[in-house]
């Protein structure tokens, strides 16, 4: 298959690459830095885009046969100010328009398109079981998920299968959630955030890309997906085994007061609120999870 990916450089895009090109298909990558690409990845095409505009797109997609949209401003990289907050939304919902206009100028268009999203579509769900029929929660990431989603979902009525991605926290050791809190563990002063009662819904970066895809190639899967482990933990559970597979102990809370002086107003949506989410709709695809327990997800990463 040909395969075109928009916002291939961050932790899940390089490792989708990795894979599909495992597996003998077909890469373009779409970048704003496009000499870049070939520094790491010499046999995928790279192709200039802005990220905002559709200008030059339709010929690149024209002829694929999938596309992956991954693009947008990270979550958590900054504080949230109000510009960090509009440069957050407007990432996803820019890039994801332009790729829908440049579709509907495409002769053959692919036959599916896979936008990103996030579980935090559901805002804070203390103890229901959130399956993909869950309503959208109240708050800023619900809102930026639930525009970014109907931007995406444009893409049906020009007859391209849409599937979205709802995420949760991707586990790698190298970046993201996982890595941040490998430090502390190892200076023994780890534990967990708050009270560490809230849902903690983890993937392994594998299981992640092996949905992806997995989900790229089963016509039935449409529309939202939830990309989580079958095991739900809470975030008390999680730092509890992180520290045993590290060998180490979980036991000073980090206090509120203080993640909100280093991280401001997205503290409490990041670290204090969570889901208990259910992959339903894979599962009853068939999808076969590599890694559904935490024990031995942390092992493989650490080992």
């Amino acid at each position: 298959m040909r395969v075109i990916i928009a916002g291939g450089s961050g932790l899940i895009g390089r490792r989708l690459i990795v894979e599909l090109l495992r597996t003998q298909h077909e890469v373009i990558l779409l970048s704003r830095r496009p000499e870049n690409v070939h520094k790491t990845f010499p046999a995928v095409r790279a192709e200039f885009w802005d990220a905002k505009t559709s200008n030059g797109l339709t010929s690149v997609l024209d002829g694929a046969d999938a596309l992956i949209n991954l693009t947008g401003e990270s979550i958590a990289a900054k504080r949230w100010t109000s510009m960090q907050k509009q440069k957050i939304l407007s990432s996803r919902i820019d890039s994801t328009r332009a790729i829908v206009n440049a579709l509907e100028q495409t002769h053959r268009r692919p036959s599916v398109l896979l936008n990103a999203s996030a579980v935090g579509y559901y805002a804070h769900v203390p103890e229901d079981e959130v399956t993909e029929t869950y309503p959208k929660g109240n708050g800023f990431l619900p809102d930026v998920c639930e525009q970014w989603e109907m931007e995406a979902q444009k893409a049906q009525k020009l007859g391209v299968r849409v599937v979205l991605l709802r995420t949760g926290i991707v586990l790698d050791k190298s970046e993201g959630a996982l890595h941040k809190l490998l430090l502390p563990f190892r200076m023994f002063i780890g534990g967990p955030l708050g009270n560490g009662r809230q849902w903690f819904p983890w993937i392994h970066v594998q299981d992640e890309v092996n949905a992806i895809l997995f989900a790229m190639e089963h016509e039935q899967i449409t529309g939202a997906i939830n990309l989580s482990a079958p095991e739900s933990v809470r975030l008390s559970d999680f730092c509890i085994v992180l520290g045993k597979v590290l060998h180490r102990p979980s036991w000073l809370p980090v206090p509120e007061f203080a993640l909100r002086l280093m991280l401001g107003e997205m503290t409490h949506p990041l670290l204090f609120q969570g889901q208990k989410i259910i992959p339903k709709k894979l599962l009853e695809a068939g999808f076969k999870f590599r890694y559904p327990n935490l024990e031995n997800a942390l092992q493989d990463i650490l080992r």
